[in-house]
């Protein structure tokens, strides 16, 4: 059996707590990711998958329930820890890169680990730049982001996100401001990096193209999970 890296037991989230106008936005979210797992995260907007994503890359805390990140329970975490398994287990890419501008291209990929470790080893700015040849931008390395085109940018985000080899990639819409060709590109880097570094992936998406090029979607309607398919190649089969 592959790792669990994520699992998710009863986990509410309610908002205004103890207020008139309290609102439960989650309601007792059951979720297992294992490494390997590359899944797609749908639902209308207002469904609860920003809520939800922010509970499992530890951006907040829900109201009730559990959430283990490679096995560890995260609601007994400080937020030093929390802050720490964040940096080390997950990475993040986001609709919107937000990369910064005042840094070089190797400088903002090499950031999570500066933030967590200090200065980069040797080895981290080789795998850098080996990423970066992957994705075809090793010669971009002392750029701006601002030189670069929006797909570009958004697969520096990727090596970024890519660079602490975390155990779970969250990709928040990715592509959702990118052109079709971009766009597939990008996924297309997901799939490549998903299968070489052997992490749990989450892709929220609203383009049915995408998720249905997924291994597995899950969808969330009114912060419930309807439903969890897997569309591996010998069948459509729910979890």
């Amino acid at each position: 059996m592959p790792e669990e890296v994520l699992h998710l037991a009863r986990v509410h989230k309610s908002y205004n707590i103890g207020q008139p106008a309290q609102t439960e936005v989650l309601h007792g979210i059951d979720l297992h990711l294992a490494r390997g797992d590359f899944a797609a995260l749908i639902g209308p907007s207002g469904s609860g998958k920003s809520t939800l994503l922010n509970l499992i890359g530890l951006l907040d805390t829900p109201s009730a329930g559990e959430i283990h990140l490679l096995g560890r329970p995260t609601q007994t975490m400080n937020d030093t820890e929390r802050t720490m398994h964040r940096a080390c287990a997950i990475g993040f890419v986001f609709q919107f890169h937000h990369l910064i501008n005042s840094f070089s291209v190797m400088e903002n990929i090499l950031m999570p680990l500066m933030l967590t470790r200090g200065k980069p080893k040797l080895q981290d700015t080789q795998l850098a730049y080996t990423l970066l040849a992957e994705v075809g931008l090793a010669d971009h390395a002392t750029r701006r982001p601002d030189e670069l085109s929006g797909g570009q940018q958004q697969r520096v985000a990727v090596v970024r996100a890519l660079i602490t080899r975390p155990a779970l990639l969250l990709a928040d819409e990715p592509t959702g401001n990118l052109d079709t060709t971009s766009a597939d590109s990008v996924f297309q880097l997901l799939r490549r990096f998903h299968q070489e570094f052997g992490c749990a992936v989450l892709l929220v998406t609203h383009d049915p193209r995408l998720s249905s090029a997924c291994d597995r979607t899950i969808k969330i309607i009114d912060g419930h999970i309807v439903s969890d398919t897997s569309h591996i190649a010998s069948g459509d089969n729910s979890h």
